[in-house]
């Protein structure tokens, strides 16, 4: 009689995959919790103990780790000398196996987790009985997810057989399911430690498809990380059109930048690069000043805000055709509005926050790059002033902020600023000039008296002979040019402050 070994953390669906393998002449063996469940449906089961002929022991720790389990598993039906063998111990063959593992994951994301309760929790046994039964798909059909049932139980019926292609698919899940697993056991004892290991796993699960990638005939999908469902891992759609691979890269963007500032902010983001930057006395003056930043690069945004979104923000942000918005929470009237905005996706992430150990990764052909994440908030004490004038206090307060948001600018990056937000941005460019021109020529007459952000040294005195001429007041950059004595007398020459960091903010 063929055997199926069930042995489930998750019991749904368990007891109809049981009745369809009675029904087609399989014998069920299962143990502790499984079993229990699969005899009250009313179905006859051998306890696991009983075919090894050895009891469960240290507390459930070691059931299923035995020679029969494993021989009946791995014996290759084609292999004479296998079932010689398997004749000669007494041991009988096993068909199906159907395990899903304790839930390591869940337990680590809850809150006060013990070491000892993570450590309790990560299955040994359901891990060899998958990889063993994956191990042999040819002969066994494995499942590792609920979700399979439902096509097994199909092809039986059908068929009263699971195809060869469908084994090899369930041992596929089977083998990845368990990569994941231990990847994100790996992830949890590193204590949080993101390090360049010689080798590197990363364990990420599916949250939903995209409407399509940067364009319409590229495929996307979002995936989380499974340990942390942090940033946009933690996010729920409250309303809008299905999300596209642009519009989550954007509200990335958005949520990097937002959570540098603790008094009410807006951040408008266009194309992964930001277009306005407001700060105020509260979220609507803050929207207003990243507006009025860039009024026209705004439209078919996006717009993150730090605090609850109310009335008087959503009627500011009526008449603006917006992708998405991004807040921590909305108030009951501002949804109500927001929400006559049909295809406006209304994203809320209740924990805005980034971590400061977290990394980002970029796919290349035959590769991938790994760094930590630009995230450090620096110590603006240790800034150098290098030129003759000091900046004013004032003129201090908005270099902090325009150097907030170059690092979130694409490179070459320049940032016009004030004290309450953004004037003008030059992102992207082949040369530092380009930038600055354009990042000036959007600030206009605001330019004067403003400051000038650089993500990196200026290599020639051209940017500050722009900057001079419309009025920059202060500027803030990192030094290290081998012309700095000359981009600093530039500065000197028309009375501008200028401050080095001694850090670069390139973002390519």
């Amino acid at each position: 009689m063929a055997k199926a070994l069930l042995s489930v953390a998750d019991k749904t669906g368990i007891v109809e995959l049981a009745r369809a393998l009675l029904d087609h002449g399989y014998e069920l063996v299962s143990t502790g919790q499984t079993a229990r469940e699969l005899r009250q449906a009313g179905f006859e089961v051998q306890s696991v103990a009983d075919l090894i002929g050895f009891p469960e022991i240290l507390g459930g720790r070691v059931k299923t780790l035995h020679p029969v389990v494993f021989a009946g598993l791995l014996a290759r039906r084609e292999l004479a000398e296998h079932t010689k063998e398997l004749e000669e111990h007494h041991i009988e063959a096993i068909d199906v196996v159907a395990v899903n593992l304790y839930p390591f994951q869940e337990t680590v994301r809850s809150s006060g987790v013990t070491l000892d309760d993570a450590l309790e929790n990560i299955d040994i046994g359901g891990v060899s009985l998958l990889r063993a039964a994956a191990k042999n798909y040819q002969s066994v059909v494995v499942l590792s997810d609920p979700g399979q049932y439902e096509m097994v139980i199909g092809a039986l019926k059908e068929k009263g057989e699971v195809d060869l292609a469908v084994r090899r698919q369930l041992a596929q899940a089977a083998f990845s399911s368990t990569a994941v697993y231990d990847s994100c056991i790996s992830q949890y004892l590193k204590d949080g430690a993101y390090t360049m290991e010689q080798e590197m796993t990363l364990a990420y699960e599916k949250v939903q498809d995209l409407r399509y990638g940067e364009n319409p005939h590229q495929k996307a999908a979002f995936y989380r990380d499974i340990l942390t469902r942090q940033g946009l891992g933690n996010m729920r759609q409250l309303a809008g059109s299905e999300l596209s691979f642009n519009n989550l890269a954007d509200a990335d963007a958005a949520l990097n930048l937002v959570v540098e500032f603790t008094q009410p902010a807006a951040v408008a983001i266009k194309h992964n690069n930001p277009c306005g930057v407001g700060i105020g006395a509260n979220l609507a003056e803050a929207f207003q000043r990243a507006y009025q930043s860039d009024s026209v690069s705004i439209y078919g945004g996006i717009v993150a805000f730090n605090g609850e979104v109310d009335a008087a923000v959503s009627r500011l942000l009526s008449p603006i055709f917006l992708e998405v918005l991004l807040a921590p929470s909305y108030t009951e009237e501002a949804l109500r509005l927001l929400m006559k905005k049909k295809k406006l996706r209304i994203l809320q992430l209740p924990q805005l926050e980034t971590r400061a150990d977290d990394y980002e990764v970029r796919r290349l052909q035959g590769g991938i790059l790994w760094q930590e994440r630009d995230t450090e908030r620096e110590d603006t004490s240790r800034w150098e002033t290098v030129t003759q004038r000091k900046p004013t206090s004032e003129e201090r307060s908005a270099l902090e902020l325009a150097w907030r948001v170059v690092k979130h600018v694409k490179s070459n990056a320049i940032v016009v600023a004030n004290n309450y937000g953004t004037l003008g941005v030059g992102a992207g460019q082949m040369n530092r000039v380009t930038s600055t021109r354009l990042a000036l020529e959007q600030a206009g007459d605001k330019a004067k008296g403003a400051v000038m952000a650089s993500d990196a040294m200026f290599p020639f005195a051209d940017s500050l002979l722009r900057a001079s001429e419309a009025g920059i007041a202060a500027v803030v950059q990192p030094g290290g040019s081998i012309r700095d004595d000359e981009v600093i007398h530039q500065a000197d020459e028309a009375d501008m402050a200028m401050m080095f960091t001694g850090r670069r903010h390139f973002r390519h």
